[in-house]
């Protein structure tokens, strides 16, 4: 796990990183800016500011597992490098060292946790979701983003990791493309997922539709991608970004089924005329 870890903090100083954290900050903001309560809890990634635009009081950034001393070593928010477990811990404003499948909450505590690439990261990304639903209060909220298996990003890192498994190297095809920091989660996954654990939807998106270049020049020149792929081909954007809610499912009581039964009154008797 801590392997992964470094190697997707590396990948996001490279520039399709830049971009996809660029727009992924865009959409955190956006979402978590009108939601209220008193304690959020972000859950990894933390190059990325995802609680920054909300206003609760109590707001913490918890890496889901501890660093090892040889690989603390960190990019801090705003691209400076950083080494050593304090100076890195300090710079990344790091609140707690966690298991992701086991936070230190207790049941019904938060108003929202932000999960950025964070089940990727797990190697049980459904309990991290049941601990997730265990923390939340009702009509709390869970914001989560992942690497989109079915976009042109996921389908190269695929063929990749095929020709790896084979032993071919055709023309770098076998070169990965993104970090190969674990299994990619489909939204049509993870939507299964929040169902059974009685999620609601609230809103889904998807986005970062260029195609996987490496350099910022040409991902530049196909900046008009983002725009022609939200339009028409919306699914296949290379990041898809969830929001949903804990609903808890009410009863009311209508009294007891059962009614005590009534002995039946005794039936008038017509006397008879007397002759």
């Amino acid at each position: 796990m801590p392997e992964k870890l470094t190697g997707l903090t590396e990948w996001f100083q490279t520039p399709p990183g830049q971009y996809l954290l660029g727009w992924e900050q865009t959409q955190f903001d956006l979402a978590v800016a009108d939601l209220f309560g008193y304690n959020a809890l972000q859950l990894g990634l933390p190059e990325l500011q995802a609680l920054q635009a909300n206003r609760m009081p109590h707001r913490w950034l918890a890496l889901p597992e501890a660093l090892l001393p040889t690989q603390v070593e960190a990019w801090a928010p705003g691209g400076n490098r950083v080494g050593g477990d304090a100076e890195a811990l300090q710079a990344m404003k790091v609140a707690l060292i966690t298991d992701a499948a086991a936070l230190p909450f207790p049941a019904a505590s938060l108003d929202l946790v932000v999960l950025p690439h964070t089940l990727e990261l797990s190697a049980d990304p459904h309990q991290v979701l049941r601990e997730v639903e265990r923390v939340l209060v009702p009509e709390g909220r869970v914001v989560i983003s992942g690497f989109n298996p079915g976009s042109l990003w996921g389908l190269r890192q695929g063929r990749a990791r095929l020709c790896e498994r084979m032993g071919l190297s055709v023309l770098g095809a076998s070169n990965l493309f993104l970090p190969d920091a674990g299994d990619f989660i489909g939204p049509w996954r993870l939507r299964d997922w929040l169902q059974l654990l009685s999620f609601e939807l609230e809103s889904d998106r998807y986005g970062c539709y260029r195609p996987a270049m490496k350099t910022d020049k040409w991902l530049q020149r196909t900046a008009w991608m983002d725009r022609a792929g939200a339009r028409w081909w919306p699914i296949f954007g290379a990041v898809y970004f969830v929001v949903a809610v804990k609903r808890v499912r009410g009863m009311r009581l209508l009294g007891p089924a059962w009614k005590p039964r009534r002995s039946p009154s005794p039936a008038p008797v017509p006397v008879a005329n007397r002759r």
